[in-house]
This record gives C-alpha cells, sequence and structure tokens, in this order.
C-alpha cells in the first residue's frame, strides 16, 4: 500500500518516511522524520563607536547638574535655617539665654561674678542642692522602677485591657503636672475622699492621711506623673527583643528572675536607660508639683531660683542659680541623647 505524496511544505518540512524513499528507491520505515533544523540566533548589533560617546558625554554631563543641584538644596536649607534661627529660636530660646548668662555674671561696674557669690555663698544653698538631689533620685528612682515594672508587666503578661491601660498612659504624658497634684489633694488630702472614708469607717477623731504636703507628697506625685515617661521607650526596647532567645533560656532551665536579670536587661538596656534619664531631666526641672505640694520646708533649687527673682528681687543671683540648673539638665540632656543614639543604632532594620 503506498501513499500519495501531499504538496511540499518547504524546506525543513517533516514528511512521512514513506513518501521520502532514499536514493534506490526503497522508501522509509513507517513512523521515522526528518528532524527540523534549529534556527540560528540572530547577532546582537553591535554599538557605534558614536553611540557610545554620546552615552558617556550624557553620564558626564548629568554629573555636574546632580552636583549643583545639590548644592541647591544645601543652599537652601541654610537659608531656612538661618530664618528659623532669627526670627523663631532668635527671640524664645538664643537671646533670653543670651540675657541669662549675661546677667549672671554682671554687676554694679560690669563684668563679675558676684551673683554666683551671693547665690552659693548662702548658708541655705548647700542644704537646698541637698534637698534638689535627694527628691530627683527618690521621685526618679521610684518612677523609673515603676515605669520599668509596667513595661515588662504589659509587654510580657499583656491580659485583655493591655491596650487600653497603653493608650491612656501615652495620654497622660500630655496632663499638666499640678494636675496629678490636685487629683492627689481631693483624693489623699487631709479632706480628701479616701482620708475622710477611711476616718469614717474606723471612726477615727481625725483624717488618718495627713502627707501630701512635704516631701512625701512630692515624691508621690513625682512617681505618677513621671512613670509613663519611662515606660513608652521601655515598651520599645522590649518590642525590639528577639523571643527566640528568652525561649532558648527558658528551655535551658532559667528562671523568671534569671531570664529578666541575664538576657532582658543586657538587650534592653539602652531603651531602659534612655527612658530613665529623661525621668530624671524632666523631675530636675519640675516646678508645678513643688509649687502645689511643696513646703516651707522643702525648698529645691527651682523653688530657691523662684524666691531669689519673686522675693528677694536679686535678679542676678536667680540668674546665677538658673546657670547652675542649666547646666545639670544640659549634661543630663547630653547623655540622654548618647544613650539613645547607641539604641538607635543597634535597632535592627525594619
Amino acid at each position: 500500500m503506498s501513499f500519495s505524496s501531499g504538496p511540499d511544505t518547504g524546506r525543513g518540512a517533516v514528511l512521512p518516511a514513506a513518501v521520502n524513499a532514499d536514493a534506490n528507491g526503497t522508501p522509509g520505515r513507517l513512523g521515522t522524520a526528518t528532524p527540523m533544523p534549529m534556527p540560528m540566533p540572530m547577532p546582537m548589533p553591535m554599538p557605534m563607536p558614536g553611540d557610545v560617546a554620546a552615552s558617556l558625554a550624557a553620564a558626564a554631563a548629568r554629573v555636574p547638574l546632580q552636583q549643583v543641584q545639590h548644592r541647591r538644596r544645601e543652599r537652601a536649607a541654610w537659608w531656612q535655617m538661618m530664618f528659623l534661627l532669627v526670627t523663631v529660636l532668635g527671640p524664645i530660646v538664643v537671646y533670653p539665654l543670651f540675657r541669662l548668662l549675661a546677667l549672671s555674671v554682671s554687676g554694679e561696674h560690669g563684668l563679675s561674678f558676684a551673683p554666683y557669690a551671693r547665690f552659693f555663698g548662702n548658708a541655705d544653698t548647700r542644704s537646698v542642692i541637698f534637698t534638689t538631689l535627694w527628691v530627683l533620685f527618690a521621685s526618679a528612682g521610684l518612677a523609673s522602677l515603676l515605669g520599668i515594672a509596667i513595661a515588662a508587666l504589659l509587654h510580657f503578661k499583656p491580659f485583655p485591657g493591655t491596650r487600653l491601660l497603653t493608650r491612656f498612659l501615652e495620654l497622660f504624658v500630655a496632663f499638666p503636672s499640678f494636675l496629678v497634684a490636685f487629683t492627689l489633694i481631693f483624693l489623699y488630702g487631709s479632706q480628701g475622699s479616701v482620708s475622710i472614708a477611711l476616718q469614717q469607717i474606723f471612726h477615727l477623731d481625725a483624717p488618718p492621711l495627713d502627707f501630701l504636703f512635704g516631701t512625701g507628697g512630692v515624691v508621690l506625685a513625682e512617681v505618677v506623673f513621671f512613670a509613663p515617661f519611662v515606660v513608652r521607650p521601655t515598651l520599645a526596647s522590649f518590642a525590639l527583643l528577639d523571643m527566640r532567645i528568652i525561649e532558648a533560656a527558658r528551655s535551658l532551665g532559667a528562671n523568671s528572675a534569671m531570664v529578666a536579670w541575664r538576657v532582658v536587661l543586657p538587650l534592653a538596656w539602652p531603651g531602659i536607660a534612655a527612658g530613665t534619664i529623661l525621668c530624671f531631666l524632666l523631675t530636675l526641672n519640675e516646678f508645678g508639683i513643688l509649687l502645689v505640694l511643696g513646703s516651707a520646708r522643702l525648698v529645691t533649687l527651682p523653688v530657691a531660683i523662684f524666691s531669689a527673682a519673686t522675693v528677694d528681687l536679686d535678679l542676678n543671683a536667680a540668674a546665677a542659680g538658673a546657670v547652675l540648673m542649666l547646666a545639670m539638665s544640659l549634661s543630663l540632656y547630653l547623655l540622654y541623647r548618647h544613650v539613645n543614639q547607641r539604641h538607635v543604632q543597634r535597632s535592627p532594620t525594619r
């Protein structure tokens, strides 16, 4: 049986073997086919020397243009900074600081350090500085410990109201400090609701709570007010921890105290330190709580500066005390920036 050949399909077409006989007229075996040759790849056009030169010239022209644009941006940023310095920072920050420094070294006959001698030569100044440091370390230290404990509870032991409490603490930092002082008076003062309730329950002759107007009340108010300032940086530092490391420590037999002391604290220490230093800085400059809950026996450095300016009318001595406060605040601020920068550098990029 023979097959009739079809029309020619062109060069390289595959035809049945029965119609493709060999030179002797013997037909090929049924099912064999002649393979189609693979197409040759087209060569890529080589760039002409003129095109290469034009591309290099265009790239070389873009480099000076980018440099010019960068210099323009730097110049514009410099002028913007000068504008802010002259119009905003100058009248509000720079000029008052300059006047403060000039007033602290001014005397009756020109330049003089007599204001510093009068301020630090006062017999009560040493006691004022000691009281300031004592209240600072007591309030800021307790506030830092409380803030760290609250942050650890919110992060490692969450409960149904964790997010609500976190949002409240974030909102709490916007409250004025004297509002906290008045709240404590309404609750724990001699005529506060808690004190009156205790008096009625135990049938006492006088209210049992009478500690707010003094050192105890100032320390309590500052701890309540400044603890949330430690919570937020500490929570941010805890959020960067690798929980696999903590789980590995627990799997190796470490208890909670050992995990907190040997694993969590070294890893989260930069954020904790930044929050603690910020708490010390804010506590040092606090004046509203001292003005509401302070007493004649509790005189700190801000109160002494206020008294020298308003009661004694000695602006030069008050300026000398303010310069001391400024130096202490700037030292704490520089330490805070250093610790916070290390914390940012150690934080992983996400």
